[in-house]
């Protein structure tokens, strides 16, 4: 007989003795798969989180990077990454890097005024929730952000601190309702009248950061109309190519410590921080969220394990009598052994396969809630299969081994 003939029939016998021992099947099969859902579930779920983050900070663009006078703090339960503080960015400053900045790529100067004001039009008003941010003619293009309809503000504008606004789309749904043009519409922001000269697209949220609940105006009348002592900015540069971020990262640090008059020698006085970095500053420190979950999978399949183990030792000991014919009519030891090792990954690979697809759909429903898309971690999936494999293989060598060493005579006395 072939080795691909024997192998099927150590298939069809494996799957016959699986039916002739249903539930106690069932349970060890469901055992593993329990163990294999709780692992592929899990990181499946730490996947999509993974994608979410890496796709939310990607708004900001992949080309693009923010000179800031902190570096971020990230924090997640317990753990907490140190952010170093500065001396704050002065308008000055900003000012002097956009107009002395000489890479070719596009430089916004930008300022939140306030996170708390409230927009009025007519009757209607949002709550005291909105993001009002002074900025130029090029921070639509620095922060990702596209207009819906309208237009952006010209340079004069920002220079004259015209009472001007864009609105996020939040603010636009809660003020104009009947699919009014907001255009031209004049809105109360404030102890000011601003004219509407653009609406943007919907973007969604990014961990709480959004353009939607938001409005824009010229940098210059928010310093005016919402100036506050030791104003902070922020300048965004956007380069052409994400090739050619570390060149512009490069020349923007040696330009700005020539501004701020850091000393040679001394530390940067600011902080450079990228779009990604964010999101791998946060992966980070999901990291030990990746362990406890291999771990809790790990010992969830040693128990199947052990249930697999047991059920392949009961299954040689009420089978010693088969055992022994089989040995009667020719069979070898090797092909007793074979039998059962592969009757051990029949049910394995039954219940990885079941885990693997309800721990793809569990970790899929966590995706759906955070708005990532949908991931089949096809490492996951292989992992799962070889892990699987491995169990079997590790459960059933030893009914196996005791199935082969069955004396022949002993066996055919058995009842």
């Amino acid at each position: 007989m072939s080795n691909l003939k024997l192998i099927r029939e150590n298939i069809r016998i494996s799957l016959n003795s699986i039916r002739s021992h249903l539930v106690r099947t069932i349970l060890t099969v469901a055992i593993i798969a329990f163990g294999i859902m709780a692992l592929v579930g899990i990181l499946t779920a730490i996947d999509s989180v993974e994608y979410y983050l890496t796709q939310n900070f990607a708004m900001m663009g992949s080309n693009t990077f923010n000179i800031r006078n902190r570096s971020l703090r990230v924090r997640i339960g317990h753990r907490r990454n140190r952010a170093e503080s500065y001396a704050i960015i002065t308008y000055r400053q900003a000012m002097a890097f956009k107009n002395r900045y000489r890479f070719p790529a596009v430089t916004s100067v930008s300022i939140v005024g306030t996170g708390m004001a409230t927009i009025k039009y007519k009757s209607l008003k949002t709550n005291p929730n909105v993001q009002l941010t002074g900025v130029d003619e090029n921070y639509l293009a620095t922060a990702g952000l596209e207009l819906d309809r309208g237009r952006n503000f010209q340079p004069s504008e920002v220079v004259d601190g015209n009472h001007l606004v864009i609105l996020g789309s939040e603010v636009v749904k809660k003020l104009f309702k009947n699919n009014e043009n907001p255009i031209g519409k004049i809105v109360s922001i404030g102890p000011g009248m601003y004219r509407v000269i653009g609406t943007l697209h919907e973007k969604g949220s990014s961990l709480g950061f959004t353009g939607d609940r938001a409005c824009f105006l010229p940098l210059n009348n928010v310093r005016q109309y919402f100036s506050r002592p030791n104003m902070n900015y922020t300048i965004s540069i956007m380069v052409n190519h994400p090739g050619q971020m570390e060149a512009a990262i490069g020349q923007a640090t040696g330009l700005f410590r020539q501004i701020r008059k850091d000393r040679l020698g001394q530390e940067d006085s600011f902080s450079i921080v990228k779009s990604d970095k964010i999101a791998n500053m946060l992966i980070g420190l999901t990291g030990s969220v990746t362990i406890g979950a291999t771990v809790i999978g790990l010992i969830t399949l040693f128990g199947a394990a052990i249930g697999l183990m047991n059920i392949m030792l009961v299954s040689v000991t009420e089978r010693t009598r088969e055992i022994g014919i089989r040995m009667a009519i020719g069979a070898r030891r090797q092909t007793i052994r074979n039998q059962f090792l592969f009757e051990a990954i029949v049910i394995a690979q039954i219940g990885g396969v079941l885990g693997i697809v309800l721990g793809v759909i569990m970790g899929n429903i966590i995706s759906l809630v955070t708005g990532s898309t949908f991931i089949i971690p096809w490492e996951w999936v292989i992992g799962g299969v070889l892990l699987t494999f491995v169990v079997a293989l590790v459960s059933g060598i030893i009914p196996a081994n005791k199935a082969a060493r069955t004396n022949p005579i002993e066996s055919l006395r058995y009842e």
